[in-house]
């Protein structure tokens, strides 16, 4: 866990600063660790970074356009060492992936303390502002995790949520679930479109607006997923087509304007729980992957593999991200077939 001293330090330093930069991962995690703290500040630039696991030196155009007083970095797995060098204000950051070791940042991973707590990054903003449950539900049950106030969040929305311990019978099985279907569906597109959607989600103050479309901007943002929704459910569609091959199901699509690598993931090992699930996105050269496993770990298969292919992934111990080049793709499934079986 991260201790109560180091959750009133960052408090301290959110309560001093007069304009921070808040720069924050493009998925309902790293979403709702933004809304916590923007809308218990009132104040500063949020930026989504898009696209790479990793924050890298570009980023700190940001610094040069804002000029902000502190940066606060949530839910990225890797920062540049480039990046930290290059600001001169204080930085935070606030994450739950592997610890990582970098000059220059407080760091805040509940994962130093404790190897096995892997408590998302909205649960720690949660801790620090003590305010706006629902989010903190959203981005807790998106990120495959029971939130320890569960029994509050449900008592506050039992008609959107079930009695179970399983995230994924409640992001597919009910309406809390549509509701973190719509936060995952309005980081797609353009990034102007993105903050857009951001910055309105930071004056939307109930679920029931976004599921019910009980107000403008409310039925606003429900309509932009909507879109989205339905390129995402023809990629569903084809995916559940393809037959599982020796405990793997392998879904490849080609570039679209959207990546649902992802959602699509997810959704599958929720269908084929005793399946490794890979879905890979083409875009030129390359295939970006998304891998899923209820029983197996995918981290140090992921280290082997990557001794014998040029790429690069990692993440969450039955959740990773990777990158490979197309030629070597048949080599990648068959390298991980090799390790599940010996």
């Amino acid at each position: 866990m991260i201790p109560e001293s180091q959750i009133k330090e960052i408090k301290a330093a959110l309560d001093k600063s007069e304009n921070p930069l808040i720069l924050f991962d493009d998925d309902p995690d790293g979403i709702c660790s933004y809304l916590l703290l923007k809308r218990y500040m009132d104040k500063g630039k949020g930026v989504v970074v898009k696209s790479s696991p990793k924050l890298t030196e570009i980023y700190t155009r940001k610094i040069d356009e804002y000029r902000p007083d502190l940066v606060i970095i949530l839910d990225k797995p890797e920062i540049e060492q480039e990046f930290v060098d290059k600001v001169n204000v204080p930085l935070i950051w606030i994450d739950h992936h592997s610890p990582q070791k970098l000059k220059g940042v407080k760091y805040y991973n509940p994962r130093v303390q404790d190897k096995d707590d892997k408590t998302p990054t909205t649960y720690w903003c949660y801790k620090i502002v003590n305010k706006d449950l629902w989010i903190a539900g959203i981005g807790t049950i998106s990120d495959w995790t029971i939130p320890p106030f569960f029994k509050e969040l449900k008592k506050e929305y039992p008609d959107l949520l079930k009695d179970t311990n399983d995230p994924g019978e409640i992001l597919f099985d009910t309406d809390w679930g549509k509701i973190c279907r719509i936060f995952a569906f309005l980081t797609k597109g353009k990034t102007s479109d993105v903050n857009k959607s951001m910055h309105i989600l930071t004056q939307i103050n109930s679920p029931y607006e976004l599921l019910n479309q009980t107000t403008p901007k409310g039925k606003y943002l429900h309509q932009k997923a909507g879109k989205i929704s339905k390129q995402y459910n023809q990629l569903l569609e084809q995916a559940l087509k393809q037959k599982p091959k020796d405990k793997i199901l392998l879904f490849v699509y080609p570039s679209t304007k959207n990546s649902f690598t992802g959602e699509l993931s997810n959704e599958l090992i929720h269908k084929f729980p005793d399946k490794i699930v890979i879905i890979g996105r083409q875009k030129g050269d390359e295939i970006r992957l998304s891998l899923r496993s209820s029983k197996v770990l995918l981290p140090p298969i992921m280290e082997k593999v990557f001794k014998q292919i040029q790429g690069y992934g990692g993440g969450h111990e039955n959740a990773c991200g990777a990158n490979i080049n197309q030629e070597d793709l048949n080599k990648f499934v068959e390298l991980i077939k090799k390790e599940i079986t010996s």
